[in-house]
């Protein structure tokens, strides 16, 4: 349980996380680019969801030495990761034929007005697919049904650490 406790005082841990966030941007740029599948609003959100996680692992690679930089590593891993499971179980739900008739989803991100990543970054914000359409499976999943699984595990590590932390009366 110490391992586990002590895994948030070390930049390599940190720097993990920062590197699966990106690997998994890199593999959303290459289904968009490389295979043509256009992301919708919702993958937009999830993308938005997995840069949060990327800012909280370089923050935290940067920072673990401080106890500001962790607290506000942990506040994005949570908030990327919590939000962007539950955008992709919204996601699946879209897709889910009963649900699939009443729904068409927009195709302009709800950005702050102080940020409008579409606008920014159009190669990587810009929403240009239906919401509802699957276009991809691998084994019998489709993407936001995998993402469920990702942001679970994000999810659960983030537990995993916390509840380490705390069990150990250790500041985060």
């Amino acid at each position: 349980m110490k391992f586990l406790s002590d895994l948030t005082q070390q930049s390599r841990s940190w720097q993990l996380l920062a590197l699966s966030a990106l690997l998994l941007e890199l593999s959303a740029l290459y289904f968009q680019y490389g295979m043509g599948l256009a992301p919708c609003i919702m993958c937009i959100y999830q993308r938005v969801a997995i840069w949060a996680i990327f800012l909280a692992g370089v923050i935290g690679s940067v920072g673990y030495n401080f106890i500001l930089a962790r607290l506000s590593a942990y506040a994005l891993w949570a908030t990327g990761s919590i939000w962007g499971l539950l955008i992709a179980i919204e996601h699946v739900d879209i897709q889910s034929e009963s649900f699939s008739l009443f729904f068409s989803c927009e195709f302009t991100p709800n950005f702050p007005s102080w940020a409008p990543l579409h606008q920014w970054i159009p190669a990587l914000f810009e929403a240009t697919g239906d919401c509802g359409k699957i276009s991809w499976e691998f084994l019998n999943y489709s993407m936001p049904q995998w993402m469920i699984v990702v942001y679970g595990g994000y999810v659960a590590a983030l537990a995993v650490v916390l509840m380490a932390r705390l069990i150990h009366n250790k500041m985060f």
